[in-house]
């Protein structure tokens, strides 16, 4: 990108415990993860750094999630949003190279109000406000549009490789979907429910009560009290995770404690649903009110 930015910020430490770092996310359906394991005498007392390794020119207006796709090297970015609430036509998906400069800004058009990206067999599902856009990754096109009846604000959408589940977090619901679009609700009740990963076999999320884990008969387990109406999420390992406030910060979680990675609300730039490239340690920060995309190296 012409106007790409390529600056360092003064590196921001945290001492940590026993970690597992590097995991994927599984937004993008695969069934295994790519995580380093790091020996727990090595790791005492590990620091982490996060440093700005790039960031987008502001011409993503609205971004609102992060996606990486390996099996194309590419990023996905939802934007449009906003006004996000309205079926105005103006959302699109862009597509960008891991180094920040675009491939295609307008990659997909035609959306409303584009926000949880999740890709299973090379279909992107993409939620927008109360129905599910399937778009083929090949030829780029919006293949089907999904109604969800009693939807109101849908949200974040993450895949376990064979189903599909997405958030509703003005009406506190989790859906899930087969891939032949028959739609459930398997969570109900969860206040400002947002934030949904999949990791061995089980579902993640972030509500207003925290972070939770749900087993294969969706009881829930509460994991973090400490990061609530948390928006993005990134699982790391069994019990580390990396989310994201809207309003401007970034969290490690490890178990119950968690520690403030990123502060961006002195810029009044937010930090909707981040995404992460393991192979690079690069965290993906849509920057919403900016419309721009940042990305953070961890060391």
């Amino acid at each position: 990108m012409k106007n790409l930015i390529n600056k360092t910020l003064s590196t921001m430490a945290i001492t940590a415990g026993t970690v597992i770092l590097l995991a994927s996310c599984n937004s993008t359906g695969n069934s295994t993860t790519n995580e380093t394991a790091i020996d727990s005498a090595s790791a005492a007392d590990l620091e982490l750094s996060l440093t700005l390794e790039w960031k987008t020119d502001s011409s993503f207006t609205g971004s609102e999630s992060a996606l990486y796709h390996a099996p194309n090297n590419t990023i996905y970015l939802s934007c449009g949003n906003t006004d996000p609430s309205a079926k105005d036509g103006d959302g699109f998906i862009a597509s960008l190279h891991p180094d920040g400069t675009v491939k295609e800004k307008d990659w997909v058009t035609g959306l409303d109000a584009p926000r949880g990206m999740a890709i299973l067999n090379d279909k992107l599902y993409v939620t927008d406000i109360d129905v599910v856009r399937i778009i083929n990754i090949e030829t780029a096109e919006i293949e089907e549009t999904i109604p969800v009846e009693g939807s109101v604000f849908l949200n974040d959408l993450a895949t376990n490789g064979t189903s599909i589940f997405f958030s509703d977090s003005r009406a506190g619901v989790i859906y899930a979907m087969s891939e032949a679009g028959e739609v459930t609700s398997v969570v109900t009740g969860a206040e400002g429910v947002n934030g949904l990963e999949c990791y061995n076999g089980d579902l993640y999320s972030l509500d207003a009560e925290g972070l939770k884990r749900f087993d294969s008969e969706y009881t829930s387990m509460l994991i973090n009290s400490e990061i609530t109406g948390g928006d993005g999420l990134v699982i790391l390992g069994d019990s580390t995770f990396i989310a994201s406030r809207w309003q401007g910060e970034v969290y490690y979680i490890n178990g119950k404690e968690s520690t403030l990675l990123l502060d961006t609300q002195a810029e009044e730039s937010k930090t909707a649903d981040i995404g992460y490239i393991a192979d690079l340690n690069l965290l993906l920060v849509p920057t919403f009110t900016k419309n721009e995309l940042a990305a953070y190296r961890f060391e």
